[in-house]
């Protein structure tokens, strides 16, 4: 049985370059996602990573099960905002908002969610209102690699929102979006992105 890595199969948007930004067009997607507010080392963001990955693998032998079909599950992600960005951009962690979320192939279907979602639940209890299977369709964006720790991502950020996106034309319309290709406990290799629009 063939197993697809999603990383290796959309290197464009699970390996980019550390170096340089890029303007990527990012295809509509599913994801399992959860929404929530406040520090990522607090107990609601553990709680929702908790669920993403508690659905997420039982979904992947689902689809071995009954599709013969195996892929690596995909890595974490979260989408980050605040209600006064200047919140997020001087690390007022305690008014960040965030989702976080995990793709799913496009195979996987509603019914398989529910299923795997029920036994999240014998696990983990009652399920976060929040907590859902959905469409993402976040469009053109500007993404980079980021290295190190989230305490130092700070000036890249500012460089592509105050620098690359207005030189090219561009305007923000969605929120941050990053991508952690390693231990998301550490996150010291991940994919920072933009979710942007022509003017």
């Amino acid at each position: 049985m063939q197993k697809t890595d999603f990383k290796k199969s959309l290197k464009s948007l699970y390996v980019p370059s550390a170096k340089h930004f890029a303007i990527v067009d990012v295809p509509k997607m599913n994801f399992i996602k959860i929404d929530g507010a406040g520090i990522p080392e607090g107990p609601a963001y553990a709680e929702a990573v908790s669920w993403l990955y508690s659905i997420s693998y039982p979904l992947k032998f689902l689809s071995k099960q009954i599709l013969q079909k195996d892929y690596v599950v995909p890595p974490l992600e979260g989408l980050w905002w605040a209600d006064d960005m200047s919140a997020y951009t001087e690390g007022r962690k305690e008014d960040w908002l965030w989702s976080m979320m995990i793709k799913q192939p496009d195979w996987i279907t509603q019914d398989m969610f529910g299923q795997s979602l029920e036994k999240a639940k014998k696990k983990l209890g009652s399920a976060p209102a929040s907590l859902r299977f959905e469409t993402y369709d976040e469009g053109l964006s500007v993404q980079i690699l980021h290295i190190g720790p989230c305490s130092e991502e700070a000036p890249t950020i500012a460089r592509r929102h105050n620098d690359f996106i207005p030189k090219n034309g561009l305007k923000e319309t969605g929120h941050h979006h990053e991508i952690y290709l390693g231990d998301p406990r550490r996150q010291h290799l991940k994919k920072s992105k933009q979710c942007c629009g022509s003017p």
